[in-house]
Order: structure tokens, then C-alpha cells, then sequence
């Protein structure tokens, strides 16, 4: 299993993001994975830079540390052709640590270009289109296309590694489960939802299956959950309606009801390596293997010493 760290950019500044990556690395983490995102979740996060310039210098300044984007949407706010050649520049600067992961985005980043926000069903079409011309272009060689919502005229991506990256695909249900199987190298989730895996495996999925867990390592547990609540409460909603919401007044208003008790049963809260144990161990159990930990606590360097010297080699027991 391999045990990665969640780069919260909306909360985090862009140097600091760096660093905690570099300091990830030197904790025993095996990856990084960064949120892609142009609006933060909450009024009080107050940043959300570019991932993809995060994720460069983390490369630049790592040397075994794995890099992925959790998630990127590449067929709204960006378009595929672009985000195919991102990635293929980002897996070579980096020697090959890059995976690709992909979801089909929420309107609080992707209405920002003005396309509107399209219903589930045609966001997921939009999907596999974009996956389409991503692998299109990473075959080499010039490629037109011409789809229902997504169109690309003679390109061609010049710089391609002698490894192309992984692809992981975000799944909420057995359709995009199937589409992960179908046209990405592995699934992405944030529940520990056995079923999802069922579901891709079933449709002949066979790759990494990653996850995030949400910890909130502090000196105590109500301080983390305190923490937790600042930084994650957006995260009780669920995806259905983390998808829609559009501005973070909106995910302020919509979160009034979620209280620290509540953040406090959801997440690892406070320093007991054994309730960090007990949360993350059921998405080892519903068949994830790329795990990775949300950390709200209020000190990221803590964290770091804490998983280094005990949440680590337990885990990897």
C-alpha cells in the first residue's frame, strides 16, 4: 500500500504547499496529491493557486516523491488537449513520478469560463471525450476530433515520455466506475466505498485505486476537530451537492448545520495513533490501495513527525 499527503491548496499558500511536499517526502510519504481547483471551498481559505506550477516545483525539489492532481477536470475550465500536454511535460521534469487524475468537475471552478454548467449526465459524456483526446495525443502524431461537446483541430503534443502517466479516474458510481475501467488506469474515491471497486474491477479495472482519509492530527481531539471544521466542514455535504454549489458564500451558508462533534466522528481527530488506525483502515479494507491523508490539524510539521514516527510504521506494518 502507498501512503500519500493531500496538498490542500485552497487553504495553504503556493510556497507553502512546496514546502510541505518537500517535508512530506522526507516523512516517508510515498505521494503527494493536489486539489486543482480556481475558487477555494470556504470564505475563510482565501487561496487557491495553480496546481500544475505547484506541482513543477515540487518536482524540481523531490526526488522520489510521486505527484498526482486530485482531481483535475479537463473538459470545462480547461480543455483536454492542453491538459494532455501539461501532464506529459510534468512526467518527464519529474522522471516519471506523475499520475494523472481526472473527475468531471464542480461548478465552484469550472462556470468560471462562462460554458455554463452542464447536467451529470452530459458532464460525464463531456468525460470521455476529453479522456478520448487525451489518449489520442499521447499516441503520437497529429489527430483531429470532433465530438458531441468537445472539438480538437490538427494538434499535436511534441514532448511525450518514454512513459506516458497514469491515468485515475474519480468514480462516485458505477458509471464512471466503468468508464475508469474503460479509459483510465485506476479509480480515484474519497469514501471508503467497496462497492465502487466492485464495480470497476467488475468492468475489467486493474491499476492503483486511490483515496483520501481525513485526519486531523492535534494535540487533542476537540482541537482537531476545531480544525477540521474550519479548513473541511465543506466535505459533509457530499458530492451531489459539492458539485452544484457555486461560490464559497454559497458552501459557507450551506454548511451552518455541520458542528466540530460532527467533523470530530468524521475524521481522525487528535493524537491516538489507534483513531487514526481505525479511520483510514476501512478504505485498506473496501480494496483502495493509494491512500491518502487529508490532514486538517492545525500544525502541518507535527503531522509530519507524528506519521514519521508513529502513524507510518504502523501502517506499513
Amino acid at each position: 500500500m502507498q501512503i500519500g499527503y493531500k496538498l490542500f491548496a485552497e487553504d495553504v499558500a503556493p510556497k507553502e504547499l512546496i514546502r510541505r511536499a518537500v517535508e512530506a517526502e522526507r516523512a516517508g510519504f510515498d505521494f503527494v496529491e493536489i486539489s486543482d481547483h480556481f475558487h477555494p471551498w470556504l470564505p475563510e481559505h482565501e487561496h487557491s493557486s495553480f496546481a500544475w506550477a505547484i506541482l513543477s516545483a515540487i518536482a524540481a525539489k523531490t526526488e522520489t516523491l510521486r505527484l498526482a492532481t486530485g482531481v483535475t477536470c479537463p473538459s470545462i475550465r480547461y480543455h483536454p488537449a492542453i491538459v494532455a500536454q501539461a501532464a506529459a511535460t510534468l512526467q518527464i521534469i519529474s522522471d516519471g513520478r506523475f499520475t494523472l487524475g481526472i473527475g468531471a468537475g464542480e461548478r465552484l471552478s469550472e462556470r468560471i469560463v462562462g460554458e455554463g454548467w452542464p447536467e451529470v449526465g452530459d458532464r460525464h459524456r463531456r468525460l470521455r471525450e476529453a479522456l478520448e483526446i487525451i489518449r489520442m495525443l499521447w499516441s503520437g502524431g497529429v489527430h483531429s476530433y470532433r465530438g458531441e461537446f468537445l472539438r480538437l483541430s490538427d494538434a499535436r503534443v511534441y514532448d511525450l515520455p518514454e512513459t506516458l502517466p497514469e491515468i485515475v479516474v474519480a468514480a462516485g458510481g458505477p458509471q464512471a466506475a466503468e468508464l475508469a475501467a474503460e479509459l483510465g488506469d485506476g479509480i480515484f474515491s474519497t469514501d471508503p466505498d467497496a462497492s465502487l471497486v466492485e464495480a470497476w474491477t467488475a468492468a475489467g479495472g486493474d491499476g492503483p485505486r486511490y483515496a483520501e482519509a481525513p485526519t486531523a492530527f492535534a494535540p487533542d481531539p476537540r482541537a482537531g476537530a476545531e480544525s477540521a471544521h474550519r479548513a473541511f466542514r465543506f466535505g459533509a455535504l457530499g458530492w451531489k451537492v459539492l458539485a452544484e454549489l457555486p461560490d464559497p458564500a454559497a458552501f459557507d451558508e450551506a454548511t451552518a448545520a455541520i458542528d466540530v462533534d460532527a467533523m470530530e466522528q468524521a475524521f481522525a481527530c487528535g493524537p491516538d495513533v489507534e483513531r487514526h488506525l481505525e479511520v483510514i483502515e476501512p478504505y485498506r479494507e473496501a480494496g483502495f490501495d493509494h491512500i491518502a491523508l487529508m490532514d486538517g490539524g492545525p500544525d502541518p510539521d507535527a503531522f509530519f513527525a507524528f506519521f514519521a514516527d508513529e502513524l507510518g510504521p504502523r501502517l506499513r506494518a
